[in-house]
């Protein structure tokens, strides 16, 4: 089954930037962009007020089998348990391959619409869309050569971030070595018949992402030590994190609290991403 296409919000003025931002599991990204979007600031604006030469790109994920609800939903991946994240990890490659090659070909669309300016585009998401946003950032070497704007993630985790950390934490291997060794990690665990580039060849720049991670400690869906463990793995391979914490959110905690957590989203952007 197909990918459905992106809703997308055109700026207000001439297009300088782009956001990519993925929903959670049983949302799409009609329903993800209208909450998104109408939320506001300590100013009282929306972030299309607030950056009115930005396009905001909401990918939908495709219909899957979710193993938790036995029934077909919009998911990007299948996972039996949030509890237990090791829990039948086999079930998740399928999706993961499918949605991180999806979000990588919308990625290199947005960055073409910008004239290769990868620095102007950037990638995130809430939940499970955070944890595909970090598994693209991730597999993005050898497809994008230099850093992009910026990672975005909002009461997420990173699939498989247990055997990243023992990964990393082998003695003796320095940053760059650390960095190509996850890279690696996660394009061999969705390998399949596509082609990549030979692992000396491909260019590490766009590790050099910064990143703003941000969880609500009174999570019940996703919890605070899946979001410290997914910072921890991106700052085990020197990648800039700033982390939001913070309690009281809607939807009982698992969303992003407003309007602080947008005046974090706004400052983060100000300062990477404006260039």
């Amino acid at each position: 089954m197909a990918f459905p296409p992106p809703k997308i919000q055109d700026p207000q003025t001439e297009h300088t930037h782009t956001a990519i931002l993925l929903h959670g599991r049983g949302s799409d990204g009609p329903e993800f962009a209208e909450d998104f979007l109408s939320s506001i600031t300590s100013q009282q604006m929306s972030l299309t007020e607030s950056l009115p030469n930005w396009r905001w790109v909401f990918p939908s994920s495709r219909t899957r089998h979710s193993t938790v609800f036995q029934e077909e939903m919009c998911t990007w991946f299948d996972a039996s348990s949030l509890d237990d994240i090791q829990k039948d990890q086999e079930l998740q490659t399928e999706g993961l391959r499918e949605s991180v090659h999806h979000i990588l070909n919308i990625l290199e669309a947005e960055i073409k619409l910008l004239e290769g300016r990868s620095d102007r585009v950037s990638l995130g998401g809430i939940s499970q869309g955070m944890a595909i946003s970090l598994w693209v950032l991730l597999c993005a070497p050898g497809r994008i050569t230099a850093p992009l704007g910026g990672i975005l993630g909002f009461c997420g985790w990173l699939p498989f971030a247990h055997q990243v950390e023992c990964l990393v934490r082998r003695p003796g291997i320095d940053s760059i070595h650390r960095k190509r060794l996850v890279s690696e990690f996660f394009l061999d665990t969705i390998a399949d018949s596509t082609s990549r580039p030979e692992r000396d060849a491909y260019d590490l720049s766009v590790l050099n992402t910064p990143a703003f991670l941000s969880h609500g400690l009174d999570d019940p869906h996703v919890s605070i030590y899946l979001g410290r463990q997914a910072a921890r793995v991106l700052q085990e391979i020197d990648i800039r994190v700033e982390v939001q914490e913070f309690t009281g959110a809607d939807a009982d905690g698992h969303w992003i609290k407003e309007p602080e957590g947008f005046d974090h989203i706004l400052r983060f952007i100000e300062r990477h991403c404006e260039r």
